[in-house]
């Protein structure tokens, strides 16, 4: 069969050694495994879910694929990612315990889990946020789908809640073509979480039993074998990025825009790589301007809350959120051209001639 085998089970180990997690479960792509992850950690319909405006939209959908409802909080601007102290305002502001559990005043929800994002591969200030969650008994469920090779004062990111999940979609820093991994510490959520996502069939060599509702959500063996080539690629995957990272950062330098470099005591992964502009007229012009010549460049994401569905979830004023989706810039990220230790003149040449479009200024600078 094409969905077991080898391949999978040495996967998920690879992934497991590297996280520093002591499990990990594959699936078909990230958003699969954090609905799952949601779903173990609790997570019930007319649940809320603290989450933050600026994301990518699998955050949000996987939250509604459990019938919860996604409240959507402030980032910090450092991170871009969910801010602790936006989400302890908003606690110490609209809810309270009761027999243990955190409910919102408003609604008369339970808060049931807490979901930041590692966006472009910057961690969130996880400590910071660990503390405030603790204090309200509120899970928290990573989605560091981004953020592979990335590390929070010294521990990779994914690793610090209940559960992280990675994606490996066909964008991110490694890829299966699709395809995400749970990770936990947890020895009986991790086989229950393989169990749910291999549609819940009990081990039998003829009989189909079932026990729960479960989901085609594995990762098929094929793709587990690419994802196993990729693994063993990853370090100089990321030593590329970095190079990448620090031509841009030397580039930019000079300029009114600012790279946006990542949090103190992280390493990230620079997976997208992004410029702040001054506001919103600059940030259209940089897009116009790359766009037309060729060069792919693109803004942030829509927020959350401003899309259709989710125009009438909870947020709290977002003035960090606003701020940035106003003012970024993800300009291109690709580590495939070689980055030899000492900066080439063949990956200086092709990045001048990206960063003259983005500012103007001559190649030969």
């Amino acid at each position: 069969m094409s969905s077991v085998g080898e391949f999978v089970t040495r996967f998920e180990r690879m992934c497991a050694e590297y996280t520093g997690a002591k499990y990990a479960v594959a699936a078909v792509n990230g958003t699969a495994a954090l609905h799952i992850t949601l779903q173990l950690s609790g997570v019930q319909r007319n649940d809320e879910v603290i989450t933050q405006a600026l994301t990518f939209i699998a955050t949000a959908n996987a939250i509604s694929y459990t019938g919860a409802h996604p409240v959507f909080l402030d980032v910090d601007k450092d991170t871009m990612g969910l801010s602790a102290i936006a989400v302890e305002k908003w606690l110490d502001k609209h809810a309270e315990i009761r027999n243990g559990q955190t409910f919102n005043k408003t609604t008369n929800r339970r808060i049931a889990a807490c979901v930041p994002m590692h966006t472009f591969g910057h961690p969130v200030h996880l400590d910071e946020l660990l503390d405030v969650l603790n204090k309200w008994n509120i899970p928290l469920v990573e989605d560091a789908a981004e953020s592979i090779g990335s590390f929070y004062k010294g521990k990779h990111t994914g690793t610090f809640g209940k559960f992280g999940v990675l994606s490996f979609n066909g964008n991110k820093v490694i890829t299966t073509g699709g395809g995400g991994m749970i990770l936990t510490d947890d020895e009986d959520l991790a086989k229950l979480a393989k169990h749910i996502t291999t549609q819940a069939k009990i081990p039998h060599a003829w009989e189909f039993k079932h026990d729960y509702i479960g989901y085609n959500y594995r990762l098929t063996n094929l793709s587990a074998a690419l994802g196993c080539a990729q693994m063993e690629s990853l370090p100089e995957i990321l030593r590329r990025k970095r190079a990448l990272t620090e031509l841009y950062i030397d580039y930019f330098k000079n300029t009114d825009l600012q790279f946006f470099t990542e949090p103190a005591n992280c390493r990230s992964n620079y997976w997208l790589n992004a410029i702040i502009t001054k506001d919103i007229t600059q940030r259209n012009l940089i897009l116009e301007e790359t766009n037309k010549a060729g060069v792919m460049t693109r803004p942030i994401w829509e927020l959350m809350n401003k899309l259709p569905m989710f125009v009438n979830c909870q947020t709290d004023e977002l003035t960090n959120s606003l701020w940035l989706a106003d003012r970024v810039v993800n300009i291109p990220s690709s580590a495939v051209v070689p980055a030899p230790q000492a900066k080439s003149k063949e990956i200086e040449e092709q990045h001048l001639s990206t960063h003259s479009t983005l500012t103007g200024e001559p190649k030969n600078k």
